[in-house]
């Protein structure tokens, strides 16, 4: 089991930045694709940004290319979403996500592809 807490969220102004964290434990990170989705009021939960268990692969979001930039640190068992440049569409209750596979390149971007889920922090960007 990968138990996963994220902290970060916050309100900031349009154009602001916001640096998320994704504290995991049970486990060691090194064999799992990390994600961060985002669920914003009366939508559904949505793909943001994951990166492969070696942290060489990453996927974005188109409307977050350039202003996000997801990152891991498997020897603090950490992951992290730096969001630049923010938007009030940004605002949402962000979401770390943990899959289990130690050997491919692939980052998925279906919800159903994620094993572990963390409690979400919630992001408000004011315009």
């Amino acid at each position: 089991q990968v138990q996963l807490e994220e902290s970060g969220g916050t309100l900031v102004q349009a154009g602001g930045s916001v640096r998320l964290s994704c504290a995991a434990s049970g486990r060691s990170l090194n064999f799992y694709v990390m994600a961060w989705f985002r669920q914003a009021p009366g939508k559904e939960r949505e793909f943001v940004t994951g990166i492969n268990w070696s942290g060489v692969y990453t996927e974005y979001k188109d409307s977050v290319k350039g202003r996000f930039a997801i990152s891991r640190d498997n020897a603090k068992n950490m992951v992290y979403l730096q969001m630049n440049s923010l938007k009030p569409e940004d605002t949402a209750v962000y979401y770390c996500a943990a899959r289990h596979d130690p050997i491919s390149m692939v980052v998925p971007d279906r919800e159903g592809e994620y094993d572990y889920w963390g409690q979400g922090t919630q992001v408000t960007v004011s315009s």
